[in-house]
């Protein structure tokens, strides 16, 4: 729905409000200009003002929509969509008129969440993402596939990575594959080989990836495998050893972004 509206003949501040299941407060507060929200406001431009809808998405209501069919297609309760638009008449529901859907929280997904965007369709992400349409809709057992909503979150599943000459490595903002070269000493064509089915122009925020590990240099000690909280600083008060020693040994590795299940040499 546009956010504007021309008044017709007869209709006031307060028709309009109620017409589209909106607080007559809310609406005048939208048009600080009209004194009185009885007055006809014949050919007049009326404001909407934004619709709020902090824990799911806006719906824009369709012929033959009603309360109880959006809290089946939408995997909801009639009773959480009255509550999350109290001044809409379930009645008397508009066409055009644009109501907020709650979304409860996603369930666990293995694989990562995605925010739908314009354009969207499952077979779309499925392509992108290296998944199928049918994997997409198991994953997502209420979500309607024909009415997909800008906004609405999904779960995009992900298949076990293959057998990773690595190390596994969950996507954040801002990575790119270049800048996971530099990181982690390797190159992007190197990860693109042990990453087929990523597509490295569209990461998503965990995301899990392989993050490729050449073989390390021959090491006078032994390998180790990172674990959680582990620093050069500990591992060589640990090991016996310095911090200087185990740098040394490892030339191609990030002390400062060591990641778990990364396979380094403890210098003896």
């Amino acid at each position: 729905m546009d956010n504007k509206y021309v008044a017709k003949k007869g209709e006031s501040l307060y028709l309009i409000a109620r017409s589209q299941g909106m607080d007559v407060r809310s609406m005048a507060m939208a048009n600080p200009g009209i004194q009185n929200v009885f007055d006809d406001l014949e050919n007049q431009e009326v404001v909407f003002p934004e619709a709020v809808c902090p824990n799911g998405f806006l719906y824009t209501i369709q012929a033959g929509d009603t309360f109880f069919l959006l809290a089946q297609r939408f995997n909801t309760t009639v009773e959480a969509i009255q509550q999350a638009n109290p001044a809409a008449d379930p009645n008397n529901l508009r066409i055009g008129q644009v109501i907020c859907i709650p979304q409860a929280g996603p369930p666990a997904c293995s694989g990562f969440l995605y925010t739908i965007q314009a354009g969207d369709t499952f077979f779309l992400l499925a392509q992108r993402f290296g998944t199928t349409v049918e994997a997409i809709q198991q994953a997502n057992p209420g979500v309607n596939p024909n009415n997909l909503q800008i906004g609405q979150v999904i779960c995009i599943p992900q298949a076990a990575p293959p057998v990773c000459s690595g190390f596994l490595y969950t996507i954040q903002a801002g990575d790119t594959f270049f800048l996971l070269a530099q990181r982690f000493g390797t190159t992007v064509e190197a990860i693109q080989q042990a990453n087929p089915g990523v597509n490295p122009n569209n990461l998503q925020i965990g995301q899990v990836i392989c993050i490729p590990q050449a073989a390390p240099p021959v090491c006078s000690g032994f390998l180790y495998t990172i674990q959680a909280g582990d620093t050069f600083f500990l591992l060589a008060q640990r090991f016996g050893t310095t911090v200087n020693a185990i740098q040394q040994a490892n030339p191609g590795v990030n002390p400062d972004n060591l990641q778990i299940g990364q396979t380094i040499c403890i210098p003896a």
